[in-house]
């Protein structure tokens, strides 16, 4: 397996993913709730997230194909997509955004695990988009097809558990804490971004010096 594009496949999906920036608003949507429950809010939430993205990236080169999109097309497409979430974690965009969801949450009974948190929190467009890029890159080799869904997988567990001690961490690293961590992933992000960019026009023949 080449383990540079397993990499390539976990930072991607972490950064747009975004673990630790979901960990403080995990807490704002359950505060108060039991810790069972929130535990069952983390657990589902986290496994509806993984078959959405299987889904998407065992079938979705099949719906581009569908609807006339070529893979160069969606991938210049994925790759401005990225940069604006990226843009978003840079500026602070994006956890304002997320707070404001979360502050549609009324009830302390009500479960959040379907929305906000699965769609479109953890398996949001920018999620959706790198795992139907990173899957035809794999271009039909097993191994590097199956590491795309190990990264995946590996991420969606790393937002469980990150879920699982979310009152910890939001305690620990405080509000300067999380804005450092995200800006840095924003950074890379960005960068990844580019890159998908540059990969897309060369697929339109578009050399890239």
């Amino acid at each position: 397996m080449d383990y540079a594009v397993l990499f390539t496949a976990f930072a991607t999906l972490f950064v747009v993913i975004d673990p630790i920036g979901l960990a403080p608003v995990f807490v704002a949507l359950t505060q108060g709730m039991a810790p069972k429950k929130r535990k069952a809010i983390a657990l589902r939430a986290c496994i509806i997230a993984f078959f959405i993205l299987s889904l998407f990236g065992l079938l979705g080169e099949s719906v581009l194909s569908f609807a006339g999109i070529s893979m160069p097309a969606f991938q210049i497409a994925g790759g401005v997509l990225l940069f604006l979430t990226a843009l978003e974690m840079l500026f602070e965009l994006r956890g304002k955004r997320r707070s404001d969801k979360g502050d549609d949450s009324e009830e302390d009974d009500r479960d959040p695990s379907v929305f906000p948190l699965s769609i479109p929190l953890i398996a949001g467009p920018g999620a959706i988009a790198s795992m139907i890029l990173l899957t035809n890159e794999a271009q039909g080799r097993v191994w590097q097809f199956a590491g795309v869904f190990s990264a995946m997988f590996v991420v969606v567990l790393a937002v469980m558990a990150l879920f699982m001690m979310a009152g910890f961490m939001e305690r620990a690293l405080g509000k300067t804490g999380i804005l450092v961590v995200s800006r840095v992933l924003g950074m890379l992000l960005a960068a990844l971004a580019v890159q998908f960019i540059l990969n897309g026009l060369t697929g339109f023949g578009i050399a890239i010096g």
